[in-house]
This record gives structure tokens, C-alpha cells and sequence, in this order.
């Protein structure tokens, strides 16, 4: 997959960003430094610093991007993702 251009935080309005997510056009959020998405609501995602702060349409977007599922509102989607990883 190629990954899509993100969705930064900082370069979008509150207004716009309330009118997408209603619309359902972005349905999870990520730390861009850590590589991580999970769900808008998550407590660890609601933490994050909005300069570190990217939106995603799908969790096809967000692989295709390179994150990972959080392991704190993804749980299940995570505990596969890190029993799928090879070892060192």
C-alpha cells in the first residue's frame, strides 16, 4: 500500500475538524512520533501533544501509514499486531 498524505492536527480548524468527524471522515487518531492510532475518544490519544496529533479516514489508512493499533482502546487488534511481529 502507498501510504495517504496525514491529516496534521495543527493545520486544521476545530470547526473543521468537528464538521469531519461528523461526517465520519476521520474515524481515529495518532501520535505521528510514536506511530500509534487508536479511537478519538481514547484516554492515551486525548494525552497526546496536538503538534504529535494526525487523523485517518480508516485503519486501512493508518497501516498503510505505518502505525500500529493502541494498546489501550485497540487491545485486541493490538495483541495481534504484536504477536505477529518477528523477533530479533
Amino acid at each position: 500500500m502507498n501510504p495517504v498524505n496525514l491529516l496534521n492536527h495543527t493545520e486544521i480548524s476545530a470547526v473543521q475538524l468537528r464538521m469531519l468527524i461528523k461526517k465520519g471522515i476521520i474515524t481515529l487518531g495518532g501520535n505521528k512520533k510514536l506511530k500509534i492510532y487508536g479511537l478519538l475518544n481514547c484516554k492515551s490519544g486525548k494525552r497526546m501533544k496536538a503538534e504529535n496529533r494526525v487523523f485517518f479516514t480508516d485503519e486501512q489508512q493508518a497501516i498503510a501509514n505505518g502505525f500500529r493499533p493502541c494498546g489501550n482502546c485497540k487491545r485486541n487488534l493490538y495483541k495481534k499486531w504484536i504477536y505477529s511481529v518477528p523477533e530479533n
